[in-house]
């Protein structure tokens, strides 16, 4: 789909070719998008292409197109749905029409990806599934991304990790870093007196816990009026790395196998390609080229990020 978005700006902006999208995983909501991402053959970077001109003029979104998609593709796909879905719901351009979408696709991901990922024939789970991935299209078209999807482009691009698999491995320690209202640095584009990360993760965490109580799974801690919101954001943390061991996800870098020598080589200028990246500029916490390398390495040795004293 990608591809085809590139070739659909010329012919005078969708006046002479309709652009259809007819997406057959359930993931990246292209579908739906502005966006196209890809790959420089010479450098091997990858980048984002944005423009509204791009934007499909109609979406075919038809589950049975999905059916019976391997287990690692589910999986990492399913990541990719949650990783825009929260992405969007924090960035610094959500909005109230953004929010409800990225709630609701993070909720419907916690409920029915492991159903799809365990019974790739189970219909009922794979349209959810698939639906949940239009809907996170929809509010990262609008509300945009964050430094996970900066950070996933290059580790991706660098080391042929696919990228829903790379947003997994990165996504957990990326909310430990956003998730302060007092940041250095804040978003490049701001629409509220300060990021409020913390009380949308809290939000989330309470959304998603209403899908968890309808499937009666007491192996994940749901959330209780009297936590507070930090309590909160660690049960959406815990949460999220329940819900990768559930779908075979591994739990660092380094043991989806990247070799330490070679990604130590390269994890400086890994950083500072993922602090260039588009995405970047939309997260509702500004990174140092610092902060994004100590974030590498500790998503590559499966250590939790934690607030320099």
């Amino acid at each position: 789909m990608d591809i085809r978005k590139r070739i659909y700006a010329f012919p005078n902006m969708g006046k002479k070719a309709k652009l259809v999208c007819i997406p057959t995983t359930s993931g990246t909501g292209s579908e739906v998008t502005p966006f196209a991402i890809i790959t420089d053959e010479k450098t091997g970077m990858k980048w984002a292409i944005a423009d509204y001109a791009i934007t499909p003029s109609m979406a075919i979104v038809d589950s049975e197109l999905a059916i019976g998609q391997p287990k690692g593709l589910t999986a990492s796909c399913g990541i990719d749905v949650l990783t825009h879905a929260l992405e969007s719901l924090v960035s610094s351009m959500c909005t109230d029409y953004t929010a409800p979408l990225s709630l609701e696709a993070a909720r419907i991901i916690f409920k029915y990806l492991p159903r799809a990922y365990a019974d790739g024939t189970d219909k009922k789970a794979r349209e959810k599934v698939h639906d949940a991935a239009t809907m996170a299209g929809m509010a990262f078209a609008n509300a945009f991304l964050g430094v996970c999807h900066s950070m996933a482009h290059k580790l991706g691009a660098a080391f042929h990790v696919p990228h829903g698999m790379a947003n997994a491995l990165l996504l957990t320690n990326v909310i430990r870093f956003n998730a302060n209202d007092n940041p250095t640095k804040q978003a490049s584009f701001p629409q509220y007196e300060y990021p409020s990360a913390v009380s949308r993760y809290a939000r989330a965490a309470d959304y998603i816990s209403m899908a968890l109580n309808d499937t009666k799974n007491t192996d994940y801690v749901v959330t209780t009026p009297k936590m507070s919101m930090e309590e909160k954001v660690q049960v959406l943390i815990d949460g999220i790395e329940k819900l990768k061991k559930e779908l075979g996800i591994p739990a660092s870098i380094k043991e989806w196998g990247v070799d330490e020598a070679e990604f130590l080589a390269q994890v400086d200028e890994l950083s500072v390609k993922a602090f260039d990246d588009q995405c970047t500029g939309s997260n509702p916490r500004y990174p140092l080229i610092s902060q994004i390398k100590q974030l590498y390495l500790d998503s590559y040795y499966g250590r939790e990020w934690k607030e320099e004293k």
